[in-house]
């Protein structure tokens, strides 16, 4: 494309590969709380479990703490285990804790990065927990490709909050019109990114078949962004 100067990334799903990451998470943090639980169908529960917890976070229905207890707390219910607050609240904290210690990306994303950081000024924009997606940044080393980092807790909105765009935007000295999103949630970042004028390339990771509109490209890899952008 031409004219694009800064590229600002989504990071769950779009760079660093949360589903595996999350998953080897959980079988670490069971094991270790002693939860004698099959893991595979605790978590064929939990993911649509998490992903209407963090729907529902991302549109202001429920805090963070309720977000990472009453994830778990409907999971065990769904499987019928019984289980005491006193251990959810801990394998909530266990789980933020070692989420970090794995990092899996997703295919083709260092090899992208090291074709575009020459051309471009790279940039994060991101609704996690800040303690969380920092330490995953730096342990995974993707850090090293980015110039600005901006996650929502900080800002105080969350994609597609015009506010957090625009907030990255001015940390990173950059206009929007010389300015591209790459992310894999259509609402969060794609609309965020229309809605204040940005450019956006949606990376499909899971498969909603969205159709293309004005100002937006869809691939169904990372490795597809390199014909568009170089």
């Amino acid at each position: 494309m031409k004219l694009i100067n800064n590229i600002f990334f989504d990071l769950d799903h779009t760079l660093w590969d949360f589903d595996k990451n999350s998953d080897l998470t959980f079988f670490k943090i069971l094991k270790k709380n002693d939860i004698s639980i099959d893991v595979s169908k605790f978590l064929n529960f939990y993911h649509p479990i998490n992903r209407k917890y963090w729907d529902m976070y991302r549109l202001n229905k429920v805090s963070k703490a309720d977000l990472r207890y009453y994830r778990l707390s409907d999971t065990f219910k769904k499987l019928n285990y019984e289980i005491n607050d006193d251990r959810i609240n801990q394998l909530a904290i266990d789980y933020i804790e070692h989420l970090s210690d794995f990092n899996h990306l997703i295919p083709d994303t260092l090899t992208v990065l090291e074709l575009l950081k020459s051309k471009y000024k790279m940039h994060i924009i991101t609704n996690g927990f800040k303690e969380v997606q920092k330490r995953k940044l730096q342990k995974s080393d993707l850090i090293q490709y980015f110039e600005t980092v901006t996650i929502s807790e900080d800002v105080g909105v969350k994609k597609p909050h015009k506010l957090i765009f625009n907030h990255a935007l001015t940390a990173a000295n950059a206009n929007v019109e010389s300015s591209i999103m790459i992310g894999d949630n259509f609402n969060a970042d794609i609309l965020g990114a229309l809605g204040i004028g940005m450019k956006a390339i949606y990376y499909d990771f899971h498969k909603t078949n969205e159709q293309e509109r004005e100002n937006v490209v869809i691939v169904k890899s990372l490795k597809e962004i390199i014909p568009i952008l170089l």
